[in-house]
């Protein structure tokens, strides 16, 4: 009868008429109680496949998700489609907060969480004290080690489902492709897992590759791009630097263009402000890292542009996922310019620690420990050690897997220690030799001659759908054939800065518009 009453359910709930490829049959597995693995194209709609699934079932639906950002904007996207039981539980809220909602578990039906707070013991015991009905893994290529992106804490989601008694679980994702497949579900230890795969290439977006001599003629095409097209952009930079710099010079040469920049290492409240600007059509362009972008259900993103490439396929195709997703013409747009893959090289080198320093770095950390019998913190071991937090959350997670570490004790056994530090350094070693052939895979790509769409989907699935509008700059298409409709507002609109400013009633912030 619930499965019937799946369509009726949509439309009363979300307003939505039908479903999309692979999300009735992704509903239908989940409400019967079965394990998941679902891995649909970006923009396909898999909240849906959670969402839901969780006005349903009798109990609570715990959904891990990566981002803040994404849990608030998912919390206020439901309450406004009338789904009220819903919450966000996050390292913002105050401690009378947290405790409101512990107190309330049973009365909410979905629960947004990151993958961090679900290591702290108090969490697991409050959950504990509830029935789960669905727990959710969005975002699950990051359990892989192999996929394109390292997350410790998420690579521990399988003994969390252990400690909570092994609820029904649905992992989804974009992109994965069999081997982080594989390692998802191995390392979740569900063999049975029934499998959803659908093919992720989008028919609306066409994808170019532009080579250019030298950083400045990749600056002055782009800027020629932007100068005619005046539609929601995301350029993508490995470096938070040059973001900060091109969102400068982008918004001194073009004054109709509303710019800002987004990295990592600005402030939780910056970023939230900025993204929900963009949502909201008050930014035309944002200069990014790979930290923008997940989760953001803007439709109307036109054009992806990549001014430096990412690391592997797999982000690629994320990223250039958030184009286009009311389905209308949107093009990704990839700059190259020899010595580009220089830079993605000494981000591999540099993601983890060197294999070659590690007996040394334990050494350090040990004499560290003995001094006062209890682990450093993370400033001092940064300083220290001379580590970036990546690095220290990896050699963290290590000493754990191989038991040289207990909560915040160290084990230290010489015969041990020896033989871990000798598999840890066997570990960097295969995941830097896989980042570089990722790597490899990537560069391969940009210098195709041929089709560029054929040979960017074909590590994924066997075919893909014909374009819907132009195919790619291999076969022919150039940006004079793209007349997207152009963003026109004469509103004005507070800089992001000022906005910030007017929020924590710093300043009269009438002085700060832009």
């Amino acid at each position: 009868m619930i499965k019937e009453n799946l369509k009726k359910q949509l439309k009363q709930q979300f307003y939505i008429d039908s479903f999309r490829e692979g999300q009735k049959e992704i509903i239908e597995d989940v409400i019967e109680g079965h394990d998941v693995l679902g891995i649909l194209p970006t923009g396909s709609g898999k909240s849906l496949c959670y969402q839901l699934p969780a006005t349903i079932l009798n109990g609570l639906t715990i959904v891990v998700s990566p981002l803040i950002s994404l849990m608030e904007d998912q919390v206020k996207q439901l309450k406004a489609a009338g789904f009220k039981d819903v919450v966000a539980l996050n390292s913002f809220m105050r401690p009378d907060e947290k405790t409101d909602v512990f107190n309330r578990l049973d009365q909410f039906k979905l629960i947004y969480l990151s993958p961090e707070l679900l290591q702290q013991n108090e969490v697991i015991g409050q959950l504990k004290n509830v029935r789960i009905s669905l727990f959710v893994i969005d975002e699950a290529h990051c359990i892989s080690q192999w996929g394109h992106e390292f997350r410790p804490d998420y690579l521990r989601l399988g003994t969390v489902l252990k400690k909570l008694n092994n609820p029904p679980l649905l992992a989804l994702s974009a992109t994965a492709t069999k081997e982080v497949q594989h390692d998802i579900i191995s390392s979740l230890e569900k063999p049975d897992i029934i499998s959803h795969i659908y093919p992720m290439d989008r028919d609306n977006i066409t994808f170019m590759v532009e080579k250019v001599n030298n950083d400045n003629e990749k600056r002055n095409f782009m800027m020629d791009i932007l100068r005619k097209n005046r539609v929601p952009t995301l350029i993508y930079f490995s470096s938070k630097r040059k973001a900060e710099e091109i969102a400068a010079y982008i918004s001194g040469q073009l004054s109709f263009q509303r710019v800002a920049f987004y990295h990592g290492d600005m402030e939780q409240i910056d970023r939230i402000i900025i993204q929900q600007q963009f949502m909201n059509g008050q930014l035309d362009i944002i200069c990014c890292t790979s930290a923008f972008g997940m989760g953001i259900n803007k439709r109307d993103i036109r054009l992806i542009l990549h001014y430096h490439f990412p690391l592997q396929i797999e982000s690629f195709l994320q990223e250039t996922g958030r184009a286009g997703r009311d389905g209308k013409s949107s093009v990704s747009m990839l700059l190259y310019s020899p010595g580009d893959e220089h830079i993605q090289g000494s981000i591999i080198q540099n993601e983890l620690p060197a294999k070659d320093n590690l007996t040394g770095l334990f050494n350090k950390l040990y004499d560290m420990y003995s001094k006062d019998m209890q682990l450093p913190s993370s400033s001092r071991i940064f300083e220290t050690l001379e580590l970036n937090e990546v690095q220290c959350r990896f050699l963290y997670y290590q000493m754990e897997k191989h038991g040289m570490m207990d909560g915040k004790a160290l084990i230290y056994d010489s015969n041990n220690w020896k033989d871990s530090i000798r598999k840890i350094g066997h570990f960097i070693e295969k995941r830097t030799s896989f980042k570089e052939r990722k790597l490899y895979e990537m560069l391969n790509w940009i210098h195709e001659e041929n089709c560029l769409r054929k040979h960017l989907y074909k590590g994924f699935q066997d075919n893909y759908k014909p374009p819907l509008y132009g195919c790619c700059s291999n076969c022919g298409f150039t940006f004079e054939k793209w007349e997207p409709e152009q963003t026109e507002t004469d509103e004005v609109v507070l800089y992001w800065e000022a906005k910030l400013k007017k929020l924590l009633l710093i300043e009269d912030y009438n002085n700060e518009t832009k």
